[in-house]
């Protein structure tokens, strides 16, 4: 069963590995990362590693059995209790529910061990899965995307609130 896993050193080599195996998979739906990020992935790891030490970040690996990497899974600009969701699952992976099921799991921990109440997260419009992943985890649309923050892609902003729903009997 695969594990979530907060991103530490010993998963370098690992990401890596994951980012390489998934770069055309992953440039036909999001935004490439481009040459820079492998040719300095030692740094981008590192500063990546620093950002979560500060608490401007919280990066996820979901982790096979055999200690492969299935999944990133990411918190960014986490302020105010609230932060953007950003994630990307290996081509073999995808389509079985692994990231629906994933995206509702840091969710939780979204909320239990951030202590955020709200997520953003922005899709293509052309990306039917991830908007199928974050509707199925609770996301809703908010509005428009600038295509700058998705490779030039028109998008949808979609947000969860993370707060426990209260019956009417309850207030």
């Amino acid at each position: 069963m695969p594990e979530l896993e907060l991103l530490h050193t010993d998963y370098a080599a690992a990401v890596l590995a994951f980012e390489l195996a998934n770069c055309a998979y992953f440039a036909a739906s999001v935004s490439d990362r481009g040459d820079a990020f492998f040719d300095e992935f030692p740094d981008v790891f590192s500063a990546s590693l620093a950002d979560q030490d500060a608490g401007v970040c919280a990066f996820y690996v979901l982790l096979a059995e055999d200690g492969s990497v299935l999944g990133r899974f990411n918190l960014y600009d986490l302020e105010d209790g609230t932060a953007r969701l950003g994630y990307r699952v290996a081509q073999h992976a995808s389509g079985r529910g692994v990231a629906t099921a994933t995206v509702r799991e840091l969710c939780r921990l979204a909320a239990a061990r951030h202590g955020l109440h709200t997520l953003r997260a922005a899709t293509a419009q052309e990306n039917a899965a991830s908007r199928a992943v974050l509707t199925h985890a609770g996301f809703v649309p908010v509005g428009p995307a600038d295509p700058a923050h998705l490779g030039g892609r028109p998008g949808t902003w979609y947000q969860h609130d993370l707060r426990p729903r209260r019956s009417p009997a309850d207030r």
